[in-house]
């Protein structure tokens, strides 16, 4: 789903209009960033947590040059998903069912007797 077809389901479940959902999108995606930016934390109970999160300096191999490269230090948004979302996604596991017989397949000939 992309933003534009984001911004019509929330205009059809608000009963709002097209324009109004996507000021409110761009309201709350707005006002996460700037939380984040502040370093601050964003909890959405049910649906989940935005948060910064530090990523330590790190070494790696440019696969270009082969050269061992040096990454700095940076702070990374990062999303942690609530139970209610983590138990509308997840899959129903499904009971396990026997073989189906192959349509045409002839059955086994029972055996002789001696």
């Amino acid at each position: 789903m992309n933003k534009s077809e984001l911004v019509k389901s929330l205009a059809e479940k608000a009963g709002i209009t097209q324009k109004d959902a996507a000021k409110a999108l761009e309201a709350i995606t707005g006002t996460i960033q700037q939380a984040l930016a502040k370093g601050d934390k964003v909890q959405i109970i049910g649906f989940g947590s935005f948060e910064v999160r530090d990523r330590k300096e790190r070494k790696v191999i440019s696969p270009a040059t082969g050269q061992e490269i040096t990454v700095p230090a940076t702070k990374v948004p990062a999303f942690k998903p609530g139970k209610s979302l983590k138990e509308a996604v997840a899959l129903p596991k499904a009971p396990v069912k026997a073989a189906a017989p192959v349509k045409g397949a002839k059955k086994a000939a029972p055996k002789k007797k001696k």
